[in-house]
């Protein structure tokens, strides 16, 4: 199976307060995928989750792949079998008993999983399998291991050239003029973030003749600032004071459960920084954090779950990769939410205008880290 088609989203994403001049009106789901879907379930369909080792409250990949598997069990009227990983040990047994428990759809959440999925599909070929940010190729030759894993994977570094133009445009007129990230760990789709988010303030400056500067990421060398993992400890807390220690004013923390450190060390810091969501509406997931949170910059994953359960209760499930992109509403911008009206003058337009100038192709951002097919 070549990794090379995209297949276009269906259904809007069930998070709060979209921007509609940036999101547009999203598309409806499909009618065979939507309304009363249990009548069209097989008798027999038992979906099921496996998370990866952030948990099902991580407020961000885990935590929406669970609400989109529980809005399609809830329509099938069926019970989904959801296994928490609490550390890297736990993905095998998990899957190991995903399968024993009769499930016969198994998503995976993130790349870490892909050494389990692949052994477990390959060992089960007339089960279904999809994972979440990753194609599944642990032999890296350009496919999917196995014909029954269905890769959901996410173009994020073009919504995130729109939170970077965003990020600049705040520290520009705050005087500051300067931005920062870091990272989880350094993976593809961790670093697709950090690229778009440079390569939109470097946009920003062009534009605008500015000079914003980034801390924490250089696109070109692929090196910057990294945690080594996902976990919201002493060592994600270090990292992101070592970003804020440099003057940045905008932060963008990459990595599911390290936005709680990046929070922290700004409450430390005793200064006025914000910073940026990544996955899920972060201001609207966690209200703890929502008043330093500028924008989010956001992936469908509930969405992508929710279609891929669905079809596969059909007996309609299809091994195509699905590619998220601003065009098919796979990756988007939140709201500002209460920081909207304190935006600097007409920078929501340019934001509309450059969505629409990456979705018609005019303008196109190129990360060494997007997912093929892009």
């Amino acid at each position: 199976m070549t990794i090379s088609t995209t297949k276009k989203l269906a259904g809007i994403s069930a998070a709060a307060g979209l921007i509609i001049a940036l999101a547009g009106c999203g598309s409806a789901p499909d009618a065979s995928t939507s309304g009363s879907a249990g009548a069209g379930a097989a008798a027999d369909f038992k979906p099921c989750l496996v998370s990866d080792a952030g948990g099902w409250n991580d407020k961000s990949f885990n935590e929406s792949a669970k609400n989109g598997m529980d809005k399609a069990a809830e329509e099938l009227d069926v019970k989904p079998l959801e296994f928490e990983s609490t550390n890297d040990n736990d993905y095998a047994p998990n899957m190991e008993t995903a399968i024993s428990e009769g499930c016969s759809l198994i998503i995976s959440v993130g790349f870490k999983l892909a050494a389990a999925t692949v052994e477990a599909a390959k060992a089960n070929p007339d089960l279904d399998f999809a994972i979440i940010d990753d194609y599944a190729d642990t032999d890296f030759d350009g496919t999917t291991d196995a014909p029954n894993i269905k890769p959901l994977v996410f173009n994020t570094a073009e919504a995130s050239y729109l939170g970077g133009y965003a990020a600049a445009a705040w520290s520009a007129q705050a005087g500051v003029n300067k931005v920062g990230t870091f990272g989880g760990m350094q993976i593809p789709s961790v670093a697709v973030f950090m690229d778009g988010y440079e390569l939109g303030v470097k946009k920003y400056n062009e534009d605008k003749g500015a000079n914003v500067q980034i801390v924490g990421w250089d696109s070109t060398s692929q090196k910057g600032s990294f945690t080594g993992g996902f976990d919201a400890n002493d060592t994600a807390k270090q990292t992101a004071q070592g970003v804020l220690d440099q003057g940045v004013d905008v932060i963008l923390p990459v990595g599911g459960p390290i936005y709680k450190s990046a929070a922290a060390a700004i409450a430390d810091s005793g200064k006025d920084t914000l910073m940026l969501g990544v996955d899920s509406d972060l201001a609207v997931a966690d209200d703890s954090v929502a008043s330093i949170t500028l924008v989010s910059i956001m992936k469908a994953i509930d969405v992508a779950v929710y279609d891929t359960t669905i079809a596969a209760s059909k007996g309609q499930f299809d091994p195509t990769p699905y590619v998220g992109t601003l065009k098919n509403e796979g990756v988007k911008l939140s709201s500002f939410h209460d920081f909207e009206s304190k935006l600097p003058a007409g920078l929501t337009d340019e934001l509309m205008k450059l969505q629409e100038q990456i979705i018609d192709g005019t303008i196109t951002v190129e990360s060494k880290n997007s997912p093929a097919g892009s």
